[in-house]
């Protein structure tokens, strides 16, 4: 695996925001397919469940360690542009059963092709509107480290 750009994530506790920018050695389309493809995503993040496909799109993503979370897919430029809604106030404990836009964040990747390969971009905003922003955003700061580097191993390994 070949990750360049941001070696982890960044957080901007200005502007209550983590994001990492890596490259991956695969085109956009099969990076889109694995940002998108419910069974794809399942392999490098979470076991998304959603009752159709693209903006507006709603369900859950879960893992076998915690409840179900609320997702709902917020924006879908198709190859370049996915953003998803979701519950994530870690400091809550237990998931509530729908999604509330009040206290929820969004995070949006961002594919660009380059030299080759796929630059992807990992923004996730609204943790301003967390019962603890710096604590949350800490947490996600280490998980989108983790997650991305799966899923670039992922989609190199069957490129």
């Amino acid at each position: 695996m070949h990750i360049t750009g941001n070696p982890a994530s960044v957080v901007d506790e200005g502007a209550f925001t983590v994001s990492r920018t890596i490259r991956i050695n695969a085109p956009v389309e099969k990076v889109w397919r694995t940002v998108t493809d419910p069974e794809q995503i399942a392999r490098w993040f979470g076991r998304p469940e959603l009752d159709g496909h693209g903006q507006g799109a709603s369900g859950t993503i879960s893992w076998p360690d915690r409840d179900p979370i609320p997702l709902r897919v917020e924006r879908f430029d198709e190859p370049r542009v996915v953003a998803y809604r979701w519950n994530n106030d870690d400091a809550l404990g237990s998931a509530p059963e729908s999604l509330d836009d009040a206290c929820s964040t969004v995070f949006t990747f961002t594919l660009e092709p380059i030299g080759g390969g796929t630059q992807l971009t990992v923004v996730e905003t609204g943790f301003d509107r967390t019962s603890d922003a710096s604590s949350n955003m800490a947490s996600h700061s280490h998980g989108w480290t983790i997650e991305l580097d799966k899923l670039a191993a992922l989609v190199e390994q069957s490129a």
